[in-house]
């Protein structure tokens, strides 16, 4: 039989990076044993679920790539199928009418743990044959004695005395079903046989597979993921990295980068860091997850992410450079920059950038006309002397007698009988260009900066040294 997971966001709140990891979990898995992936947005939380919410978790996938099989469900348009289940049990006596205000309820609590006994509904209204009325829920029939066991694909065997657990609510007040009520009809009707989810919900499971046997119905497979701490071990917030999806989208990250990162977040195969999709799929097992927290380093992130800036196709690059430069720049100003020059500029800054953002911003001195080139301050006092203006305005003089072709061919050995003829190494005089022709210390290679400006901007800005 094959394998069907499935991941069940709730639209409360934009995807963040655990949730993702999760969904990317579930994926591999699924793809890794050529099962089904199911998308279900779990959005019967009517207050705080919202159409935004819903969008972003769904455009958080795409941009990660983890496509899933036939239409997303959304439980709150099942409602039918989880009451039709309710009356199921209550007809087969597995759930019954409570009629326990919640004052009531936690009255029992209070007692119980007075005595030292776990604090739970005392099922006193198990017996007394109710039906339905004003402000009574339906609970469900939990066994008195006897354990309920399960060998959890991360956590390895767990078992759970059933006098720990309480008659939960299946249906509120209100009319509503529950949410593991309402995750086991659903996982059932959609045919889930593996759940991997986060390990917060470790403690529900014991009650679902209650309901999966009160129903007749099969039991899948679960897995509990532990959560992603910060670097100083403490719950993941937004100080240590925990953005939605698409921050880092908008922080410059490439999917395949993420996807790779959140893989190794828990997981392992050997020592091996690096993995292209295709390898995650080849290689994933769940024996292979982690059953102690991760720990999530942007530092090593950004050095995954530079190392697929310098793997990735340079016309992907550049196109995805135009969109982030549009996100910064005017209109017009990026409309008269060809996109033949931001596919000179990607390969010279591979290399260097470790973001798209970083890529964006290092491509700047590229785009600007010569008046426009902003200059470091300090730069300008260190590498553009007198003598060092002299040099500059010198060899831009050699570059506009030159007739042949303005590549890192020609212009290397030009600079270096520039040199030789005054008697000097090529640092002297590599810096003041550098500064003169891209405002900074740092560039990628000064005759590969040269060609990609051509000669008309690289002349007006070696001569622009004497407005500094």
């Amino acid at each position: 039989m094959s394998i069907v997971t499935r991941f069940a966001p709730s639209p409360t709140g934009f995807l963040h990076i655990g949730g993702a990891r999760t969904a990317l979990f579930s994926w591999l898995l699924a793809r890794s044993k050529g099962g089904k992936f199911l998308l279900r947005i779990e959005d019967t939380d009517r207050e705080r679920s919202t159409p935004e919410a819903t969008e972003a978790i769904l455009q958080s996938m795409r941009w990660l790539e983890l496509d899933w099989e036939g239409e997303t469900v959304f439980q709150s348009a099942r409602a039918d199928a989880h009451n039709a289940a309710i009356d199921r049990l209550l007809e087969t006596g597995r759930a019954y009418w409570c009629s326990c205000s919640s004052e009531e309820v936690e009255a029992m609590r209070e007692k119980a743990r007075a005595e030292g006994r776990k604090p739970k509904y005392d099922g006193r209204c198990r017996e007394r044959g109710l039906g339905p009325g004003e402000g009574r829920v339906v609970r469900f029939k939990g066994p008195l004695d006897g354990t309920t066991a399960y060998k959890d694909m991360v956590k390895g065997s767990i078992a759970v005395d059933n006098a720990e657990l309480d008659d939960m609510i299946l249906r509120r007040s209100d009319g509503s079903p529950t949410y593991n009520l309402a995750v086991v009809v659903d996982d059932h009707d959609m045919g889930v046989t593996h759940v991997l989810r986060g390990d917060d919900h470790v403690a529900n499971t014991p009650k679902q597979i209650l309901l999966y046997q009160a129903f007749g119905w099969p039991v899948p497979e679960f897995g509990h993921v532990p959560m992603i701490l910060g670097p100083d071990k403490k719950k993941l917030s937004k100080r240590h990295g925990a953005l939605s999806v698409m921050e880092y989208e908008k922080m410059g990250y490439l999917p395949e980068a993420v996807m790779n990162y959140l893989a190794r977040l828990g997981w392992s195969h050997g020592d091996q860091e690096i993995f292209s999709r295709q390898e995650l799929v080849a290689c994933f097992s769940t024996a292979n997850l982690g059953n102690s927290p991760a720990v999530f380093d942007t530092q090593k992130l950004e050095w995954l992410n530079g190392h697929y800036m310098k793997q990735a196709e340079p016309g992907r690059l550049a196109a995805l450079l135009r969109e982030f430069l549009s996100r910064e720049m005017d209109p017009a100003e990026l409309e008269d920059v060809p996109q033949a020059l931001l596919l000179a500029v990607t390969p010279l800054l591979q290399p260097r950038a470790r973001t798209l953002v970083e890529m964006a911003e290092m491509s700047r001195m590229f785009l600007v006309d010569a008046p426009y080139l902003a200059f470091d301050e300090k730069a300008v006092a260190q590498h553009l002397t007198e003598a060092n203006t002299t040099l500059v305005l010198e060899f831009a003089d050699v570059l506009e007698a030159h007739q042949g072709a303005f590549v890192e061919e020609d212009l290397e050995p030009l600079a270096q009988a520039f040199m030789a003829a005054r008697n000097l190494k090529f640092k002297a005089v590599a810096q003041p260009l550098r500064v003169a022709l891209t405002g900074r210390t740092v560039s990628p290679g000064l005759f590969e900066t040269m060609r990609v400006l051509g000669k008309e901007q690289v002349l007006k800005r070696l001569r622009r040294v004497t407005e500094l």
